[in-house]
């Protein structure tokens, strides 16, 4: 069990180990700060820690990763953290479109699908020119995304200026399509492009036009990765090696019950771990939990006005899902998948539907992670993981009690009604991909809204956060300076959207905040390298960055540790 042993003081007090709340620490500690992480599980990740049965490893929640190749946004800072970090691994395979009369195969090479429908669809053959030409363009504007990564809020009036052509350079190409969303609108916009309705069909589960672009953009240029060997765990694992590494804390089952505060000033925080009370004391906080959490509970109830409660309580969030984790008694090839995701959806139900909880009629996202990475299971053996969109309300809130506290309590229709779920999801990837499926599964486990609500602590379950999008955008809802001073937030609600990128995104922002105004000669060094202006060997070697001596050493996955032993007995 670990002991909790504080120093006096911190210079700062980072609340989540999540990516967003350990990129911060990193950097932090690679700049000579004292710094402490409280996180409420028994270990670092957030949505990235992932978790073991048995002798299996599952990603929580995966489909792909973004901006991680050289020279992507999350991929530069890891660079300056440690030449030793996990590298994702480029898909070339990347989605297959499945339905009830197509089936199709995006790879990194759109240009491959966009002849095949040409040939399959000649009176669309202009159209489809076009569709793939706007997504290229998208795809684009996200490749010099790794530029457009400093929040305004650290920035001076001549820089935000700057910042605001370089941002509407990047938007110009996604403002024509934004109209087109909702069940009709996204129609308009299909028939843009397609005449024949089967194309239209391919994109049944979108309700925005963009949603069905930008993957094909994403693909042209090359992002679209794998997590790296191990698993998506392996990133929050090398970061808490690198806080470690300098000196500093990550202190685990501790829940933060308060930001303790002098005047107007955060001075620490007040936490409890393993039933006991322990209060500890710093310069700053960085706040990398749920955004509502952080106001409604931790600090004082007129910190933020009703309107601007209102506006965090009514935004517009990402779904949370139902995640179905199998375990195989064979490799999933065997079974037919590939390194693709597959993507399941059906013209017969409606684009409400495909998100609205029926998982006879919702839309499914299928990975086999083994048949990516092969140190996920035993050999002879392999992992497949079910994605359905879900929200908290389903059900009235999957069944379950609450307390007085308004936490969601489990009962037994809960868990009959999961599992019902997850039956149904196997039942229909059996008879749509696998027919022998249910034979060859050795157990699975299911996860849904409350689940991710349980270990994130993020409203509703959220897998990302805050959607982008006017209203979350006029009402301000990402932001990264609070009303207290030297609090700020540094997890992915700091920003609007989500995902790895964000996360590393809105640490690395915070972190920015702090250096503005303890360490300015550092600020202006990194923010010309977020800025593009300087190369990670400039930043590296300008003498205000601690050594690092690339000492990470990747853990063996259960199912290495699984073969080693066998190894060794069979060696004596």
């Amino acid at each position: 069990m670990q002991k909790i042993e504080l120093k006096q003081s911190y210079d700062v007090v980072i609340i989540g180990a999540g990516v967003g709340g350990l990129t911060a620490a990193a950097l932090l500690s690679k700049v000579g700060f004292t710094v402490c992480v409280l996180e409420r599980e028994p270990h670092v990740g957030g949505y990235l820690a992932g978790f073991r049965r048995k002798h299996f490893r599952f990603d929580t929640a995966i489909h792909w990763l973004n901006q991680c190749m050289p020279g992507g946004m999350a991929a530069k800072i890891f660079d300056i953290l440690g030449s030793d970090h996990p590298w994702a691994i480029p898909q070339k395979k990347i989605k297959r479109y499945k339905g009830d009369d197509y089936e199709y195969l995006l790879t990194d090479n759109p240009d491959d699908l966009k002849k095949q429908w040409q040939q399959e669809f000649p009176e669309d053959k202009e159209g489809i020119e076009r569709f793939f030409k706007d997504a290229k363009t998208l795809g684009r504007a996200f490749a010099n995304f790794g530029h457009i990564f400093r929040s305004e809020e650290t920035m001076g009036f001549f820089e935000k200026i700057h910042n605001k052509r370089n941002l509407l350079k990047f938007g110009l190409p996604f403002i024509k399509h934004l109209r087109f969303s909702g069940e009709e609108g996204i129609k308009k916009g299909l028939r843009k492009y397609f005449k024949n309705e089967k194309l239209q069909r391919v994109f049944s589960a979108d309700t925005e036009l963009l949603s069905c672009l930008v993957p094909i953009g994403w693909a042209y240029f090359g992002d679209y990765q794998s997590p790296p060997k191990g698993g998506g765990q392996v990133i929050p694992e090398w970061m808490q090696h690198i806080v470690e590494f300098y000196g500093n804390q990550v202190f685990f089952r501790c829940s933060v019950d308060k930001i303790l505060l002098e005047g107007n000033t955060a001075k620490g925080v007040k936490f409890n771990c393993r039933g006991t009370d322990f209060e500890v004391q710093s310069h700053y906080v960085i706040a990398a939990c749920d955004v509502e959490m952080l106001y409604n509970k931790m600090l004082p109830f007129n910190t933020i006005s009703e309107k601007f409660r209102s506006k965090l309580s009514d935004a517009e969030l990402y779904s949370s899902s139902v995640t179905v984790s199998i375990a195989l008694d064979c490799p999933a090839e065997d079974l037919g998948f590939g390194e693709e995701f597959i993507h399941i959806s059906s013209e017969k139900v409606s684009r409400a539907e495909h998100t609205g909880g029926d998982p006879w009629k919702s839309e499914i996202s299928i990975l086999a992670p083994s048949q990516r990475d092969k140190s996920l299971a035993p050999a002879g053996c392999g992992t497949l993981t079910l994605f359905m969109p879900a929200y908290m309300n389903f059900k009235e809130n999957w069944l379950t009690e609450s307390d007085a506290e308004g936490n969601y309590i489990r009962n037994d229709a809960y868990r009959e009604l999961k599992h019902q779920i997850a039956d149904a999801l196997i039942e229909r990837v059996e008879k749509l991909l696998a027919p022998d499926l249910r034979k060859h599964i050795l157990f699975y486990d299911v996860a849904t809204p409350v689940t991710h609500w349980r270990y994130t602590g993020n409203k509703n379950g959220t897998m990302m956060g805050a959607k982008p999008g006017r209203k979350n955008m006029q009402g301000k809802v990402a932001h990264y300076k609070t009303p207290i001073h030297n609090l700020y937030l540094g997890g992915h609600w700091a920003e609007l959207g989500g995902g790895v990128p964000i996360a590393v995104k809105a640490g690395t922002n915070a972190v920015l905040l702090i250096l503005q105004k303890e360490k300015p000669d550092v600020f202006k060094v990194l923010s010309k390298y977020m800025d593009g202006k300087i190369s990670a060997e400039t930043l590296l070697t300008s003498g205000l960055f601690l050594a690092y001596d690339n000492s990470w050493k990747q853990a063996l996955t259960p199912a290495q540790k699984l073969l080693l032993r066998q190894e060794n007995t069979k060696g004596n």
